[in-house]
């Protein structure tokens, strides 16, 4: 029971849906229950998922079959319900790391910048073109099976939310201890709420590669796993640690770069890896 309040106690904090009135009350709050609902973040990215899937699937059976856009359209409203159902969560992160990180070199600026409410330049289009980015490797994953594009939907929601947990591990927070909400989850996590992570990812990790191959999952992983690497080392390059907008940002960019592997293992790498698998 408490593991499941650790779990409702993320989904109040990541997305919009309601957990208020008794079970609210039932749930609770402290600052070690907030950081011990890390461990369950990869479970949010299950609802999501399962969102994004329904909203995609339902959509491309309402909408004419063999039309070209109706993949496109059916993709941009799954990426719509994911962004409600979330409050735009991760893309204002995303946005405000670009800001900062994009506006100014100085490492306090750069911060100072993040904090700031008002969207930039460089944030706005980074917003942009993860939006667009999402919708289009959504739509072609689904206009080539709509197995793949649900599953690596899924997939994806649930293992973009894995790796931002190793950035928490291997990094020190450097956000505004007395502003920060992500201050309490950031502070630390266990080894043990890594392994809840693990253990929520890798259904959809084995979904994926059950259903649609291998190879589908491997390069999938390998370039979401690589850019959350990526998005690390940048962090840590400028900002000597992390911020829960950093959190955001990777959880976008990875998985952005799952769709990427999913929609690559339909082309040459996607053949040559299925050979070598076999």
């Amino acid at each position: 029971m408490q593991a499941l309040r650790h779990f409702l106690l993320a989904v109040q904090f990541f997305t919009r849906i309601p957990v208020t009135g008794k079970l609210g009350d039932w749930v609770g709050y402290s600052p070690e229950m907030l950081r011990a609902s890390a461990g369950h973040f990869p479970g949010v990215g299950w609802i999501v998922g399962l969102v994004g899937a329904g909203v995609l699937a339902a959509s491309s059976l309402l909408l004419p079959s063999g039309n070209g856009y109706s993949p496109l359209v059916a993709a941009v409203l799954s990426t719509l319900a994911t962004v409600l159902l979330t409050g735009c969560f991760h893309e204002d992160g995303l946005s405000d790391v670009v800001d900062g990180l994009g506006g100014s070199h100085q490492r306090e600026r750069a911060l100072e910048i993040m904090k700031d409410s008002r969207i930039g330049a460089y944030g706005a289009m980074a917003m942009v073109l993860a939006v667009l980015s999402k919708t289009a490797l959504i739509a072609l994953l689904a206009s080539h099976s709509l197995s793949l594009a649900m599953a690596s939907l899924v997939a994806a929601h649930v293992i973009a939310r894995l790796w931002p947990m190793f950035v928490v591990r291997s990094l020190p927070h450097v956000g505004d201890s007395a502003s920060s909400k992500s201050k309490p989850l950031a502070a630390f996590i266990s080894r043990k709420g890594l392994a809840c992570c693990v253990a929520w990812s890798l259904p959809a990790a084995l979904l994926l590669g059950l259903v649609e191959g291998w190879e589908v999952l491997l390069l999938a992983l390998v370039l979401s796993a690589a850019a959350a690497l990526w998005m690390r080392q940048w962090l840590q390059r400028r900002l000597q640690g992390f911020t829960g907008d950093g959190l955001g940002a990777a959880e976008q960019v990875s998985e952005i770069a799952f769709y990427l592997g999913a929609a690559l293992s339909l082309g040459p790498a996607g053949s040559w890896l299925a050979q070598a698998l076999a």
